[in-house]
């Protein structure tokens, strides 16, 4: 009789990468969903050609390094839903392509597969294209446009290498009242117009593809909070400690400054703090450094938001938060149960 002897743990859970990030991307659906809902058949094919683009450089990299497929981890489809989501729906397919090439390619192989990514993909694609096409990247399109499921918003289709198509005709037919061609944040920062929270909760202000419904996107989050495959304290720290900056600009400089909820509920905070900073690979594991990294990406971004020269301050939050992660893990690792800290002489 022979017996096998292994160390611990012994205790194994059913949680695997795989069925993570399977309910990650069950989680992203209902968002994607509306998404489409709002602008037809340009957040579509966004999507698609995105997310394909991501799982085709997936797979050519896996057979360039002579490896297994790795595409059945799903993780290469999460930065492509991601990664689209973040883009405005206007944006021009070629251009979508190249920011899933390099959110794969640079974002996640270059360092070595997933789990050894420094930052995330997704916003590494983003912060590529952002970078190359400024102009695209801050071209918006109204949504409920009423020809939305017939027609192209123009600027989709733009062959590549080519001056974006002029959307103007197609808004002015979108039979939209008082659109400006402008998100909530842009047009804060430069009219110190305030939208109502109604049309910040329900989708009806113009943003990119998935940033429009806070109260989707927090349900959706809630889902894999109960489900524990995300850490909640996280979120709680990043949207928490931007609506502390917020109240202490707001209570202080009045109305120069402004409301929490258009803070909270406008561009990309929300989708950010659910679904980017909870990377598991790039976010900090001790229970002092989660709270530390999501004060951090909070922080950081309500101030280029007032007083850097961009509108949205998300993505380079998360980005600095992501270098961060391993200084942050190394100071706040906790002191092993049963021994004592040494003092410093």
């Amino acid at each position: 009789m022979s017996m096998e002897l292994r160390t611990s743990p012994h205790l194994v859970s059913d949680r695997s990468v795989e069925r993570i990030m399977k309910h990650v991307v069950l989680a992203l659906l209902p968002v994607c969903t509306f998404s489409v809902w709002q602008y037809g058949l340009s957040a579509l094919a966004l999507l698609i050609v995105v997310t394909t683009t991501c799982l085709a450089t997936e797979r050519f990299l896996n057979r360039a390094a002579k490896q297994a497929s790795t595409l059945n981890d799903w993780s290469a489809t999460i930065t492509g839903l991601l990664l689209a989501l973040t883009l405005p729906p206007a944006f021009p397919l070629w251009m979508g392509a190249v920011a899933g090439f390099v959110a794969i390619a640079i974002g996640k192989a270059l360092f070595g597969g997933l789990g050894h990514n420094v930052f995330n993909p997704a916003l590494i694609g983003r912060a590529f294209v952002q970078a190359s096409f400024p102009v695209a990247i801050t071209t918006w399109a109204p949504p409920f446009a009423v020809h939305r499921f017939s027609e192209f918003i123009p600027s989709t289709l733009t062959l590549p290498f080519m001056i974006p198509n002029d959307n103007a005709a197609w808004i002015a037919a979108a039979t939209v009242d008082g659109f400006t061609g402008a998100t909530p944040l842009a047009r804060w920062k430069y009219e110190h117009f305030v939208y109502p929270v109604q049309d910040m909760l329900t989708g009806a202000a113009s943003a990119s593809s998935g940033e429009t419904s806070a109260i989707l996107l927090l349900l959706c989050g809630l889902y894999l909070a109960a489900r524990k495959f995300m850490d909640w304290r996280i979120p709680v720290a990043v949207i928490g400690s931007a609506v502390l900056v917020a109240w202490a600009f707001r209570l202080y400089g009045g109305e120069a400054f402004p409301p929490i909820h258009l803070v909270v509920l406008s561009g990309g905070l929300v989708l950010g703090a659910l679904f980017m900073a909870t990377d598991m690979a790039t976010s900090p594991v001790t229970p002092l450094g989660v709270w530390i990294y999501g004060a951090v990406i909070g922080v950081v971004t309500v101030m280029i938001r007032y007083f850097g020269g961009l509108t949205e301050g998300v993505m380079y939050a998360i980005l600095l938060g992501n270098a961060l992660t391993p200084l942050i893990d190394k100071y706040t690792q906790p002191r092993v149960f049963g021994t004592r800290q040494q003092r410093k002489s």
